[in-house]
């Protein structure tokens, strides 16, 4: 029978997804939870498992397209006892409930008794993440069996169709004739096709086509960014506050941890010491982590901290967070730091990392910026800018002395946190950083 999948909500309250790719093709034959196509949502790519086990039929949507939840993707050709692999059936008096996915990856719905075996996932080596997927290669070369596509990645396909070509006149030389970009792009340069399609083929940039603008769709990343930050700047009522400060005593103490044992293998930056700055500040001025509630007209206080690290990715600027980041030693904060941008940057973020947040610290210093006005991330109270680390002349014991210096910028909203609150945070991070000895004070 022909079951058709649609795209499923990610429990995220988002009412679309794009398809970045897709990891089957028609024909292909597919297990229980594996994984069949990349999609986008507002926050992060998630995988997508396939909820039968099955043949491929249809693909309804094209890579690069945003569909709204519930609409058709995929169809499968599927046994009327497909959907699970044979396992040991539950106890009689013990059965098995029915769930109900609502994240990607969460796992499809179980259709009868028995229980779906999972498959050994592969731990890949930095090298293989980033190499694209590809999908099984037969060893045949492509065209030998008129009933079987060509063997190609969904980018090299997509490409094909833009410029009009059929994969099954191209012949493949990569393993077991695997078609490649090139490929198509020879068989074009070769063939009598138009000089719009071998243009394509042989992609320019703007400038070099004479292109006097570009213009690119607004979705993914980009679209809720800037739907967030407008919600955010015109609902809280916005105060930045600047202070620089002499980190020179936080810089050596940085160089020192970066020598010792506990932190051998650990990536420690200035980031590390304001994040721990941050979080040791807010036991002393807790009002700083909490959420304006318009709704219930209610003040929000957490007792917990989950720290959002705003991190610039190839997809738009994302925050994802550090949950219960309050309770991590130095050591774990460094870890989790490291892996949280990581992480972001690689695209791997999943939804859940990016919920929940209740304050933020965004890194301009990387970028060689002293200062800025940060726009909070929608629901949270503060925000915290750190800029540069920079050697200028500063007062040092009476007299002038080239230190390390940097500004930091405290953006709050002020419906909750008052003058003298934000003001009182900002003195207490800046003096952890200026003699880190404080932490026993304010510990």
């Amino acid at each position: 029978m022909i079951k058709e999948f649609r795209l499923p909500d990610l429990g995220e309250g988002l009412t679309e997804s794009e398809i970045v790719s897709w990891k089957v093709g028609v024909g292909d034959t597919v297990s229980l939870n594996q994984i069949i196509a990349e999609v986008e949502t507002a926050k992060a790519v998630v995988e997508l498992p396939s909820p039968f086990a099955g043949v491929i039929t249809a693909l309804h949507e094209q890579p690069g397209t945003v569909v709204e939840v519930g609409k058709p993707i995929v169809s499968f050709e599927v046994k009327d006892d497909a959907g699970i692999q044979p396992g040991p059936a539950a106890p009689a008096e013990a059965p098995l409930p029915k769930r109900e996915p609502n994240l990607v990856g969460y796992g499809a719905v179980v259709e009868s008794t028995g229980r779906p075996v999972r498959r050994q996932r592969t731990l890949l080596t930095p090298a293989e993440t980033k190499a694209p997927v590809v999908e099984p290669v037969d060893t045949k070369p492509a065209g030998t069996n008129p009933a079987e596509r060509p063997r190609s990645t969904p980018p090299v396909r997509k490409l094909a169709r833009d410029l009009g070509v059929d994969l099954e006149k191209v012949a493949g030389t990569g393993p077991g004739g695997l078609i490649s970009r090139d490929d198509v792009r020879n068989f074009v340069g070769g063939g009598d096709l138009p000089a719009a399609a071998q243009e394509l083929a042989a992609p320019q940039s703007a400038a070099a086509r004479g292109d006097r603008e570009v213009r690119t769709p607004i979705k993914g990343v980009r679209k809720f960014t800037a739907a967030a930050m407008v919600s955010s700047a015109f609902t809280a009522p916005h105060v930045t506050e600047f202070l620089t400060v002499d980190v020179t005593p936080a810089m050596e103490l940085l160089a020192r941890l970066k020598e010792s044992k506990p932190f051998a293998g650990h990536k420690l930056t200035p980031l590390t010491l304001v994040a721990k700055a941050v979080l040791i500040a807010l036991r002393r001025n807790p009002g700083l982590n909490a959420r304006w509630d318009e709704a219930n007209q209610e003040i929000v206080q957490f007792n917990y901290v989950n720290l959002g690290i705003a991190a610039a990715t190839p997809r738009g600027l994302t925050v994802p967070n550090i949950k219960d980041a309050d309770r991590l030693t130095l050591v774990d904060l460094s870890a989790a730091l490291a892996d949280l941008t990581d992480t972001a940057r690689a695209g791997k973020s999943s939804p859940e990392d990016f919920s929940g947040g209740t304050i933020s610290i965004t890194n301009i210093g990387v970028f060689g910026i002293d200062a800025g006005t940060p726009i909070l991330n929608p629901g949270e109270a503060a925000i915290l800018a750190m800029g540069a680390v920079r050697k200028a002349p500063w007062e040092y014991q009476d007299q002038v002395a080239l230190r390390q210096v940097m500004t930091l910028s405290l953006s709050f909203d002020h419906r909750l946190v008052d003058g003298e609150q934000g003001s009182r945070f900002l003195a207490d991070v800046g003096a952890l950083l200026a003699d880190p000895a404080m932490a026993f004070a304010m510990a």
